[in-house]
């Protein structure tokens, strides 16, 4: 679960409606969560796309709906509710106080085989300091509203910690371009693939910007100012300004990001570190017990996260949970379609 914000989201089919026109489904979960002091929100259909291409990288695009406003700004409709909350709750005046906030609506992204645009029922809770009660909280409330309606039978309940990885990658020491090239896969849940193939080089075909290998290979040492000014005065002189809803700055970008990428090696050391990192999987103590064992043998400091994960576990028995019908796993991660 996300140290930072605390999200409960379910899919709802498109089937059953009530006659205020309210799936009925959607309207029982947005009761329950209002008897726990879930306050009914709602956030614009039309969100800027910025935020959502910055936390799920460039790949995420091909799954929005994405066009602009007369200023060029990119827009896209939502595809989820947790971000366009948070931006919502640090532009309302009230950052740091509690709010606990439940949305139903219909959410739009790309799915293969399967309706792109489909309702949503999303609870969040934002502004808490006690993060890892928080999670337990929402946790308990969002496997009650699910058992309610279809049963225990056959749930598997799974759970992990970001922060984890990301302390781990922090401790790695790896350039802020390749920690966020993993971190995206594994979001993407593409990392296993990832770490199996080389991180520079060594690509079979070119294809994409691999095309331009004379541009990128300039690049790579290049000063990045300088750098993206010369992409954009290339695409200039080409007579391009935008391509697929991308100005030629954020082409410039792209351009500047794939150099970095091609000029970074994950070595063999790392690399094993997060192989086995990501291998880790159990109860959610087995899980913190293998995690400090190979943080030991590694001398990597990850102490202060993982004393936040058995915080977590605790609160989590403190709802009613049993650890045995916990199944955590350090590499947990979640994309649009958790």
């Amino acid at each position: 679960m996300d140290q930072r914000r605390n999200s409960g989201t379910a899919r709802l089919a498109r089937g059953a409606w009530a006659e205020n026109g309210v799936n009925a489904l959607g309207a029982r979960l947005v009761a329950r969560f209002a008897r726990v002091g879930y306050a009914a929100s709602d956030v614009p259909v039309l969100q800027p796309a910025e935020p959502f291409l910055e936390l799920s990288g460039e790949d995420i695009r091909r799954r929005l709906f994405v066009t602009s406003d007369d200023e060029g700004e990119e827009l896209c409709l939502r595809p989820e509710f947790t971000i366009p909350a948070a931006l919502a709750y640090l532009k309302s005046g009230v950052v740091g106080r509690r709010a606990d906030l439940a949305f139903l609506g219909p959410v739009f992204r790309q799915r293969p085989g399967e309706n792109a645009e489909f309702w949503q029922f999303s609870a969040e809770s934002l502004g808490r300091t006690d993060r890892e009660a928080a999670d337990a909280d929402l946790l308990a409330e969002v496997h009650g509203a699910v058992t309610d309606e279809i049963g225990a039978e056959g749930l598997t309940l799974r759970v992990g910690d970001l922060a984890l990885f990301a302390r781990l990658i922090e401790t790695l020491n790896l350039s802020p371009v390749l920690a966020r090239r993993l971190s995206l896969a594994l979001g993407e849940g593409r990392i296993e693939a990832l770490l199996e193939a080389p991180l520079a080089g060594g690509r079979p075909e070119a294809k994409g910007l691999a095309r331009y290998s004379g541009v990128l290979d300039a690049l790579k040492d290049a000063d990045p100012g300088e750098a993206k000014a010369f992409v954009k005065d290339l695409l200039s002189l080409a007579g391009i300004s935008a391509v697929g809803g991308r100005s030629a700055e954020d082409i410039a970008s792209r351009f500047l990001d794939r150099a970095r990428e091609d000029s970074q090696a994950l070595g063999e050391e790392p690399k094993a570190i997060l192989k086995r990192f990501l291998s880790i999987s159990g109860e959610p103590d087995q899980v913190s017990r293998a995690v400090r064992a190979l943080a030991e043998e590694a001398g990597l400091d990850l102490s202060a996260v993982l004393e936040r994960f058995d915080l977590r576990t605790g609160f989590l028995e403190a709802r009613g949970f049993t650890l045995s019908t916990l199944q955590a796993s350090a590499g947990f991660a979640r994309n649009l379609d958790y």
